[in-house]
């Protein structure tokens, strides 16, 4: 296998299907400007934006809450060097109305901090793209 066959890119669909699997990505932003990157649980929404719950005062909030950011989530097998990466890339806002919150407080994701009083977080998805690593361990 050539180098140029190991990688795939994603299309949407793909990409979502695979989000859809794991629980942990990373939020990709500015903080002090300066790169940063927090890993976070989250979950994908009905209109494919990607939803967190944190606290309300949070260093993270203040930093994304009407900006562009990225959100990248992957999975990777080591033994087998195959795996994939997404990245969503869209304006994050923190849920303000009422009635969204108390239904996301039923169907949205649950913080694996505990929260007091927590707040969701939309990244709408704007753009996503996705790659693919075919194994090639042993082939070369």
């Amino acid at each position: 296998m050539s180098q140029i066959d190991a990688f795939r890119a994603l299309d949407r669909q793909e990409c979502l299907r695979l989000l859809s699997k794991v629980p942990v990505g990373r939020v990709v932003y500015t903080r002090q400007a300066l790169p940063a990157v927090l890993p976070i649980n989250f979950s994908l929404a009905a209109d494919h934006s990607v939803l967190l719950r944190t606290s309300p005062d949070s260093d993270l909030v203040r930093a994304i809450d009407g900006v562009v950011i990225a959100f990248e989530a992957d999975e990777f097998d080591a033994a087998t060097q195959s795996g994939w990466s997404v990245v969503v890339t869209g304006r994050a806002t923190v849920v303000t109305d009422p009635a969204e919150h108390e239904r996301l407080s039923q169907s949205g994701p649950v913080s694996w901090m505990p929260l007091r009083d927590g707040v969701f977080v939309r990244i709408d998805s704007e753009m996503i793209s996705g790659r693919e690593l075919k194994g090639t361990r042993g082939t070369g």
